[in-house]
């Protein structure tokens, strides 16, 4: 089973472990990209992270953690904080209302990547097609 029930998800954010769902595409055509969201624990709640990255991916090469930022600035780490929140549950719902991300999706870090294998599969059909700033 790849997606965590609500209270495992919980339970892996009260352990100190983040989680993650796969958004799908982004960007422009002539410059493809992909999304994923992370609530992370912090040491005053968690942190709602937005990652936006070139789709440069396949089946040989999915560890998203390794595509480059879609609008890179010279960081090597990207993704856009875009809230914080004391309590876990309230995390998860404001990711899911800023970013699209679908309760019930959520999996363990580093399994969005199965997610995008998935998405690289199905021949890259988008659930989401803009960089739309987060609400």
């Amino acid at each position: 089973m790849r997606y965590l029930t609500e209270s495992f998800a919980l339970a892996a954010l009260r352990r100190g472990r983040p989680i993650e769902q796969f958004l799908g595409a982004a960007g422009r055509p002539d410059k493809p990209g992909i999304r994923w969201v992370e609530v992370r624990p912090a040491p005053a709640g968690y942190t709602v992270v937005l990652h936006t990255a070139e789709d440069i991916g396949g089946e040989q090469f999915c560890d998203l953690a390794e595509f480059p930022a879609l609008d890179s600035d010279g960081e090597e780490d990207f993704g856009q904080e875009i809230a914080t929140a004391e309590d876990k549950s309230q995390a998860m719902a404001t990711a899911e209302a800023s970013t699209g991300a679908v309760p019930g999706r959520w999996v363990n870090a580093g399994i969005a990547q199965d997610e995008y294998l998935d998405f690289v599969r199905a021949g890259r059909t988008p659930r989401l097609t803009s960089t739309a700033e987060p609400t």
